[in-house]
């Protein structure tokens, strides 16, 4: 099983439903009313956020790679 499925496995209903509501944004390219941000360091990844939940995927001229699905915690900033 890959990382995306298992992410996916652990997230509730309404979250599966967040999730797929992102990744269409993600395809269209439509980037309205979402938090979305290009990480330090890469042109080409982004990292897309509703409440807490975010995904991180790669945005290459004809290529979305989909890096990882996962969760915010109370540890997602204060280090693992």
């Amino acid at each position: 099983m890959d990382k995306i499925s298992k992410a996916l496995k652990k997230l509730s209903a309404k979250e599966k439903i967040k999730v797929k509501i992102l990744l269409e944004k993600i395809l269209s390219g439509n980037f309205s009313n979402v938090d979305i941000k290009k990480l330090k360091g890469r042109d080409d990844i982004y990292r897309i956020r509703q409440g807490k939940l975010r995904i991180i995927f790669c945005n290459r001229e004809t290529v979305i790679a989909i890096l990882t699905i996962e969760r915010r915690s109370d540890q997602t900033y204060n280090g693992k």
